[in-house]
């Protein structure tokens, strides 16, 4: 795994009017790494996620990947350097096919036909369920099958780094096991990872690293397992498991 810095966020603020949601976040990524973001409900996850991706402006700090800063560059130019984002509750698009959405997430790439097929076709290979589905309209699938969706129509932006929000969220234990042994997958395709997710003992396994984040702040950080075996962690977050 290589120790080179791609993400890394400092002192990061927003503001929702007069409320601070992000209270001076600062974090890092490195090329090649899961690194995972737990948190209760109302801690900024989703917030931070927003930030990162362009979709929600900051009102104090800096966000440089990939050696620039790109704090106030729009989220279409940051698809373009190389971030994409699977986004909480999934959001395929619903009246279009699995293949259309999937073509839909390269829509920023100047690459041909052939080889946007050729993209396609490996995003069926790494997920044969969406090769079943490919001409079923996204909305009448499973939610375990749209978020595989949403994963594979963000990986065909072909993405220095993978913003996955919530993945888990409303599934069944046994398609949240899928989904996170899709998650160790990708890294295993060299796909750097920031992961957001509320299933902290899922998410610290399959992480490197780990921040915990509370209303707008980083309170610990640490590796994935040295967090997952911390008792205030497991007391917090993890109940009996």
């Amino acid at each position: 795994m290589s120790e080179n810095v791609l993400l890394k966020v400092d002192d990061l603020q927003v503001h929702y009017g007069a409320v601070q949601a992000l209270r001076g976040i600062s974090l890092e990524v490195r090329a090649g790494e899961i690194v995972t973001i737990i948190g209760g409900n109302g801690a900024g996850k989703s917030t931070l996620m927003k930030a990162l991706s362009g979709l929600e402006p900051c009102s104090a700090g800096s966000i440089v990947f990939a050696g620039e800063d790109i704090t106030r560059l729009p989220g279409h130019q940051r698809v373009a350097r190389g971030i994409a984002q699977s986004p909480e509750g999934r959001q395929v698009f619903a009246d279009q096919t699995v293949r259309d959405n999937l073509i839909l997430g390269a829509y920023h790439r100047k690459a041909s036909r052939q080889q946007i097929d050729a993209d396609v076709e490996a995003q069926f290979t790494a997920f044969p369920r969406l090769r079943e589905r490919q001409d079923q309209m996204a909305g009448t699938m499973s939610g375990g099958e749209q978020q595989m969706l949403a994963i594979a129509r963000a990986l065909m932006a072909r993405p220095q780094l993978l913003l996955l929000d919530e993945p888990s969220l409303g599934l069944a234990p046994l398609i949240v096991k899928e989904i996170f042994a899709i998650i160790r997958g990708l890294q295993q395709r060299d796909v750097t990872i920031l992961l957001v997710e509320q299933m902290a003992n899922q998410a610290l396994a399959v992480a490197d690293r780990g921040y915990v984040l509370e209303t707008g702040r980083i309170t610990m950080q640490g590796a994935g397992q040295a967090l997952r075996a911390d008792p205030k962690i497991r007391a917090a977050y993890l109940g009996s498991h």
